[in-house]
Order: structure tokens, then C-alpha cells, then sequence
């Protein structure tokens, strides 16, 4: 499973979050482009829609291909409440054959995108990933390198790290307490939930920015 929040920032502030990052992580921040194909089955295959996404590290020297499911969230009044998302998660390595073979079981394209950005890995009370990326879609079928922005100015913000049943309170404190030192510069919260960009956020960015600058 993964816990897993999200969030937006202006294009012009992920400057200054990458500083604030790079602070707080500890670690060297890794290129992010990343080709996903989102596909789903079709009525033949059974009674409950499945998808799945076909996930292409563009930054490896070789094509690195990943299938990827997610499964449903967790529910139950504990987890309502909470500004968390806890789901499924599945990973494979596959070939780069796979589109072929899981269109020819059933499955259809639906959308393609890509993202372009920066990720930071590192480890707290838990194994934490956070993603800074533009997302772009495709003008043509896999052009990749025809790709145009969706939202224009608008940058995703992802915080996801590992968890189970053993140690889920754990890793959502850890991730909780992580998160609230981003608060001035972004809001995170469940996928899905749209939250808007935070009124501090250009005060916060310009404070960090010149606080940067300083100590180059």
C-alpha cells in the first residue's frame, strides 16, 4: 500500500520550493520524465472496469517500462477523516511490448501523458517520495516530444511513501509532519480533492528565494 497527497503550485514558485526541498530532504533532487499510458479493460473482461497504467522512465539510459495498478482506497471512518489517501499499489517491470500484448487481452488506450520535473527520495520515519512535475499531454498518439502542458502555470506536487497494516500510524505521522513545513508554499491533500494555490505562497517563495541566493 501508499499513502499518498497531493497539491498545486504556480510554475513561477517551484523555484523556490525546490530550495526549500532540497533543505529539508538532504538529498540530491533526480530529473523526473515520465511516459504513462492510462488503459483500460473492456466489457469482456469482466463486470468491474480495471486500470492500469503503463509507466516509461524516460530518464534511465534505456526505456525502463513498469506496469502499474492502484487499487481502490482504504475505507472506514478512520480513514474519511484523514487528509491521507492509503491504496493498493502493484509494480511490475515489463517490456516494451506490453501495450501490444494488453491491447490484444482487452485492454484500450484511454489517455497518455507526460511528466516533466524533478523528484526527491529520502528517508524519515518512513521512505518518502515527493514529485514536482509539469503535466503535458500529447498532440499525436506517443509524440513525447510534441507535448503540450494541461494547465499552463500550474505545477503537480506529489508526496507519497510505502505503508501496511503494521505500521500505517507511523508512516502517516511521518508524512503529516513532513508536509506541514511545505504549508506556506502549498496545500496537500487527498487525490482528487482540489484545494487551489495558498494565499502565502509568493511571500513564502520570495522569502526563500532571497534566503537561496544568499547562501550560494
Amino acid at each position: 500500500m501508499e499513502c499518498v497527497v497531493q497539491g498545486i503550485i504556480e510554475t513561477q514558485h517551484v523555484e523556490a520550493l525546490e530550495i526549500l526541498l532540497q533543505g529539508l530532504c538532504g538529498v540530491r533532487k533526480q530529473g523526473l520524465r515520465i511516459h504513462e499510458l492510462c488503459l483500460k479493460s473492456v466489457p469482456n473482461l469482466g463486470s468491474v472496469e480495471s486500470e492500469i497504467r503503463l509507466v516509461c522512465d524516460l530518464e534511465k539510459p534505456e526505456d525502463t517500462w513498469t506496469v502499474r495498478h492502484v487499487g481502490g482506497p482504504m475505507r472506514g471512518s478512520g480513514a474519511e477523516k484523514s487528509s491521507f489517501l492509503v491504496r493498493p499499489v502493484q509494480e511490475s517491470k515489463i517490456t516494451k511490448n506490453a501495450l501490444i500484448f494488453f491491447k490484444n487481452i482487452g485492454y484500450k488506450l484511454d489517455h497518455e501523458h507526460l511528466r516533466v520535473g524533478f523528484a526527491f527520495h529520502f528517508q524519515r520515519d518512513a521512505l518518502i517520495t515527493v514529485t514536482v512535475s509539469s503535466i503535458n499531454k500529447m498532440l499525436k498518439l506517443h509524440a513525447i516530444d510534441d507535448s503540450v502542458p494541461v494547465t499552463p502555470g500550474i505545477h503537480l506536487v506529489e508526496v507519497t511513501a510505502p505503508t501496511s497494516s503494521t505500521n500505517y500510524n507511523e508512516v502517516v505521522a511521518s508524512v503529516s509532519s513532513f508536509c506541514e513545513y511545505l504549508a506556506p508554499l502549498l496545500h496537500l491533500s487527498k487525490p482528487g480533492v482540489s484545494t487551489g494555490v495558498v494565499p502565502t505562497a509568493a511571500a513564502a517563495a520570495a522569502s526563500l528565494m532571497s534566503d537561496g541566493r544568499g547562501t550560494k
